[in-house]
């Protein structure tokens, strides 16, 4: 197939999907209201445009992981183009609510909307009332209707805090003819790491750089830091294991583990331990208050975090924005999406507020970060459940392992700084390149 007719293939098949798509975004508006909201944006490329400026930088960062990786590479960008303009855009409402700290950061120099979905005609309107500069995209987002457009319009697109999985990679060259052409439309790619940039090289003939992970630059916020260890030492003496960003089924992994463990929080090893629940997708939040309420105990959600005691026993962490005051809260956290097959989350914002992390086998979204992680000393690695939680008390139980793992986990994160500063040279260097075209 000739990459025209690859190309023809794939918007029809987004055309016959648009129903589906219709009616996903209705299903999911029954527990997230904004979804919806913003509809022009998503299906016709229609929205707020930026002020004039001398140049308009565009980044897309999916959703709330990319969107905070996104943070510093924006402020260091606004600082070395004072005179630029900003375009933020997302996929899903959280990703939008992840951008108010560099909103109000920015505030004035940064216009906020939702990319498109992957059609023609919403492309084409959205590059031109945007009219960007330069096309920034984090992490795994290849669009072939996109590239094209950009790229018939003069806009240079790079691809930042790169990653790709040897599934990803798998699934990509399963549609050479589509998604080689894509690739080859990108000015550059930014990897994080060797082992990206040798897979992107099998799909890619361009520059590959390695600069690093974003992830490292982001820094957390001291306020939030402070009012985490507040929280904490209303607790007392008993250790606070935390399980952050679980994702759908691990909540219920946990609990039978715990069973396993001793019978339930009530019945584990002296002293009790204080069980903290961060679910990663806030639409699930009444549905893990109700899967945590079995253990018998009073789950307490952030709203009523004023009333909890030393006698609390399970909290519920249903807010935005906040992992840093959770991780201050913690003495321990496992790292969800890593006990399922899911590829893990997270784990540096964890190191970075000097957190120790266990996580399960699940892990191959964060190979190089896991793998750095636990060669520094800052991280365990267990094989389910059942280990994860005897890693937990272990070290809860061990204080003086798990203050040298805190030290670990903040001389980890900041030694793999600096991704920030390379993007923005790269960055820089694709701006003058277009200019001199």
């Amino acid at each position: 197939m000739t990459p025209a007719a690859a190309r023809t293939a794939y918007t029809l098949g987004w055309y016959v999907a648009l129903p589906w798509v219709v009616v996903y975004l209705l299903l999911r508006g029954l527990r997230q209201p904004e979804y919806r909201r913003f509809w022009r944006e998503r299906f016709a490329g229609r929205g707020p445009r930026p002020g004039p400026a001398a140049s308009i930088i565009w980044l897309h960062a999916v959703s709330v992981g990319e969107t905070r990786a996104a943070q510093p590479l924006i402020e260091r960008l606004a600082a070395e183009h004072p005179e630029a303009h900003f375009v933020l855009t997302h996929m899903t409402p959280t990703g939008r609510a992840a951008a108010q700290p560099v909103l109000h950061a920015l505030s004035g120099r940064i216009t906020q909307r939702y990319l498109p979905y992957d059609l023609p005609g919403a492309v084409r309107r959205f590059v031109s009332e945007v009219g960007p500069s330069i096309a920034i995209l984090l992490e795994t987002e290849v669009w072939p209707n996109l590239q094209f457009e950009a790229q018939r319009a003069g806009v240079p697109v790079m691809l930042v805090n790169a990653r790709l999985s040897e599934r990803s990679l798998a699934r990509a060259l399963r549609w050479p003819s589509l998604m080689r052409p894509a690739a080859a439309r990108l000015a550059a790619v930014a990897a994080q790491t060797q082992a990206d940039k040798t897979r992107w090289a099998l799909l890619y003939d361009g520059p590959v750089n390695v600069t690093g992970n974003l992830k490292f630059d982001v820094t957390p916020a001291q306020a939030l830091i402070e009012a985490g260890r507040a929280w904490r030492a209303r607790l007392g003496a008993r250790p606070v294991w935390m399980f952050a960003s679980t994702r759908e089924g691990e909540e219920r992994v946990i609990l039978e583990a715990l069973a396993s463990l001793g019978g339930g929080p009530d019945r584990c090893s002296e002293p009790l331990p204080v069980l903290l629940f961060v679910p990663r997708h806030p639409q699930r939040f009444d549905e893990v208050e109700r899967v945590l309420s079995t253990l018998g105990s009073r789950v307490v959600r952030r709203r009523a975090f004023a009333s909890m005691s030393d006698q609390s026993v399970v909290l519920l962490g249903d807010s935005m924005g906040e992992m840093p005051m959770y991780y201050a809260m913690a003495d321990v956290a496992l790292i969800g999406g890593s006990l399922l097959p899911l590829g893990g989350q997270n784990l540096i914002e964890a190191c970075a507020c000097g957190c120790p992390v266990v996580f399960g086998p699940h892990m191959f979204n964060f190979v190089q970060a896991a793998g750095d992680a636990l060669r520094s000393g800052c991280a365990l690695q267990v094989q389910d459940a059942l280990s994860a939680l005897r890693a937990m008390r272990s070290l809860a139980l061990d204080p003086a392992r798990r203050d040298k793992m805190a030290k670990a986990a903040l001389g980890f994160a900041q030694a793999h700084r600096g991704a920030a500063e390379r993007t923005v040279e790269l960055v820089g260097r694709v701006l003058s390149a277009a200019a001199a075209r």
